[in-house]
């Protein structure tokens, strides 16, 4: 158990005291020769919202890593919602989950260097299982406005991105290194890595990454005790080749493994239950072909990927038996795309067309017997056109999927698909974006969570399943003004409106102890069986997300408002979720203010507001405000050194992610975020 709070805070607010004044002492005593300070090539993460009209709408605009603060980043909350929209719910890395609009990452297509990410292992776990110390860069499809994406993506998606050896070789350099410390007070993580990048030749790269993190329990905002005893690994491989000037050839290997003690159910921190041994684990590989010639038709990108996702209980540790499990998805899969560029009299088009087939695979023992597996497989192709001819731009697509279902599931039906997409956007006046797209959404039935794995056992086959479909609607403006106060500054804003329908939402049911299970015959409620059903009505996502960016010099500043709802058509509930505590949240206002006055120092603010909400059932989730300070510091008589110390969630707010478990009749049973954390992180790069 940890020490009594006013005991931690004295000794935490001491820390930043003695941070904060060696800091300012250096920056003053070298602020004359700070102009000399050499350009590096430090790692960071890029966080950018993508559109249909993202190319066009944002040339010259500001980006959101400006102001990001995901320099000490241990959770993917940490950098990726700065994103409007986007949402992730979770205390424990082992069970973030991404939401986009309120739709968690079962509806998303999230991908780690192109990699699928698919399937669902336990409703009580995550299933996203990455270090954010690997990453460079992550792109967000807030909603699905392109055929490009492919299935299984009625939210959008998110692809992450690992940092290459090019990012962190300067000019003329053979080889180097980097080393990086991190540590956070709540919780007593601590962070070690090392990573060893080289370009031996002009034609080959390598990197090797090795990094650990020893996490021990944190605490809320009122002193509840936040349980996990745990330690990770991460390793990232790369090599890269170029063969003449046209031809790539990369292979990657990254691996994310987290193991301890964690309670019972993960998503309930704060509860009694006796905590036990636990392991979830990602092995990813791929390898990777580019093909880019002088010929404007030819840009070619293709892909071959595995991963694997498992889950571990130990047994040894268990008094219940069945309670023990091992259990696992594997995806593999392929994609080839080719970008054509093709100028005519009337504009130019630019060609997207591309073909993927991926395989996803689970399993499930429990004490050591196999249970149960199952699989589904897609392939998918596609054509996009963007023409431009002027001042407008059009954007029709069109794909088709072929989806062979869980035999489990959906009695391994085949579902044949054809989905279009046709987007717009218009230059009004100089620097002004009016954009609009509408796209057809498909997804087939998804592997069931890999823990309910049983060969059919006591499990309903719904052979008339439907594949969920739908669609998606957005509507909105892009404006950048320059030269408002100072020579050089911008001001970008944007505002958008979207819709989003979805027909035969799949629910899985579960049975046994006190649920109410299905018919093993018919399907019908009230039996033993547990099985998917498509859900008795329709549901509706209608929103809005603003944003205004704006950058001068050595400030920057980002404002931002979210709202989401969901609604079913007949009894006005918001789309059901198995993870957190239903899929809404309240409307999200966020600040983002960087400024960096010289090379040296760099000093950051970011406040989040979530508004309450109330449900159609009376539930509400309460309100929060939440705010970060940190500051980077970069000596001038060394280089490659930085320096970073924040305190997040400075004003110890109590309170829990609305995209996590949230209860508020029962604290236990609530996911509750970290109170108050210093964080201080050193790097150093050679």
């Amino acid at each position: 158990m940890r020490e009594v709070k006013s005991s931690k805070l004295s000794s935490q607010l001491t820390l930043l005291s003695i941070g904060v004044a060696a800091v300012l002492g250096a920056q003053a005593a070298q602020a004359a020769t700070s102009a000399n300070m050499p350009s590096t090539t430090l790692q960071t993460i890029t966080v950018t919202a993508n559109s249909s009209v993202r190319d066009k709408a944002q040339e010259g605009s500001v980006y959101t890593e400006d102001y990001t603060p995901a320099a000490q980043a241990s959770h993917l909350s940490d950098f990726l919602e700065v994103v409007p929209g986007v949402t992730v719910g979770g205390t424990s890395t082992v069970n973030q989950r991404i939401r986009v609009r309120g739709l968690d990452d079962t509806n998303l297509k999230v991908t780690i260097d192109g990699a699928r990410q698919e399937g669902t292992l336990f409703y009580h776990m995550g299933d996203v299982t990455l270090d954010p110390d690997l990453l460079k860069q992550s792109e967000v499809a807030v909603g699905n406005n392109s055929v490009t994406l492919g299935n299984d993506a009625l939210g959008g998606a998110v692809a992450f991105k690992t940092v290459d050896a090019a990012d962190l070789l300067k000019s003329g350099q053979k080889i180097g290194a980097k080393l990086h410390t991190g540590y956070a007070s709540n919780n007593d993580e601590l962070l070690t890595s090392a990573t060893v990048f080289a370009a031996p030749t002009d034609n080959i790269d390598l990197l090797a990454y090795y990094g650990k993190r020893d996490t021990s329990s944190g605490e809320d905002g009122e002193g509840r005790e936040l349980f996990e005893d745990s330690e990770s690994e991460s390793i990232l491989l790369k090599a890269g080749a170029y063969v003449a000037d046209d031809h790539h050839f990369g292979a990657s290997f990254s691996r994310t493994e987290k193991e301890g003690i964690f309670p019972f159910r993960p998503d309930f921190p704060s509860r009694n239950d006796a905590p036990i041994p636990q392991q979830v684990k990602r092995d990813t590989l791929g390898l990777d072909y580019t093909y880019n010639p002088a010929s404007k038709l030819i840009d070619v990108d293709t892909n071959i990927y595995q991963t694997k996702t498992r889950i571990l209980r130990d047994s040894e540790y268990l008094t219940k038996p069945g309670f023990d499990f091992n259990a696992q998805v594997k995806t593999t899969g392929a994609k080839i795309q080719n970008t054509s560029t093709i100028d005519t009299t009337v504009g130019s088009h630019k060609l997207i067309a591309g073909i993927e087939h991926y395989k996803k695979e689970s399993e499930m023992e429990r004490d050591f017997v196999k249970k149960g597996s199952d699989e589904a497989k897609n392939t998918s192709v596609y054509l996009e056109d963007q023409w431009t001819n002027g001042k407008l731009t059009l954007t029709p697509g069109v794909r088709y999927d072929r989806y062979e279902s869980p035999e489990f599931v959906a009695g391994g039906k085949t579902y044949d698909n054809v989905v279009g997409a046709l987007a717009a956007s218009y230059e009004i006046a100089p620097l002004t974006q009016v954009f609009a797209s509408y796209t057809q959404l498909f997804n087939g039935p998804d592997l069931s969570q890999a823990i309910f794995n049983s060969g059919g056992d006591n499990t309903y086959v719904n052979n008339d399943l439907k594949a969920e479909e739908g669609s998606n609607a957005e509507i909105g403006i892009v404006k950048t003004l320059r030269d408002l106060t100072v020579a050089g500054d911008a001001l970008q804003l944007s505002g958008k409106y979207f819709e989003t329908d979805i027909e035969n939402f799949i629910q899985f049911v579960r049975a046994g102890k006190d649920r109410v299970g299905l018919d093993c015959a018919t399907g019908q409620s009230g039996g033993a069986c547990q099985g998917a059903v498509n859900s008795n009505e329709d549901f509706k996502i209608k929103g809005v997300e603003l944003a205004a960016d704006y950058k001068m010099d050595n400030f920057s500043m980002g404002l931002s408002y979210a709202r989401a709802r969901s609604k079913g058509e007949k009894t006005g509930d918001s789309i059901p979720s198995v993870t957190g505590s239903g899929s809404n949240s309240g409307d999200r206002y966020m600040v983002n203010l960087n400024y960096e006055p010289n090379d040296v120092v760099g000093l950051g603010w970011r406040s989040t507001y979530m508004a309450s909400i109330t449900d159609n059932k009376q539930n509400t989730k309460p309100n929060y405000d939440v705010h970060d300070v940190y500051m980077n510091y970069s000596p001038s008589q060394f280089d490659n050194i930085k320096a970073t110390v924040g305190v997040y969630n400075i004003f110890d707010e109590a309170y829990a992610s609305h995209s996590s478990r949230l209860n508020t009749a029962d604290a236990a049973t609530t996911d509750f975020e970290p109170g108050r954390n210093i964080k201080a992180s050193l790097t150093y790069q050679f």
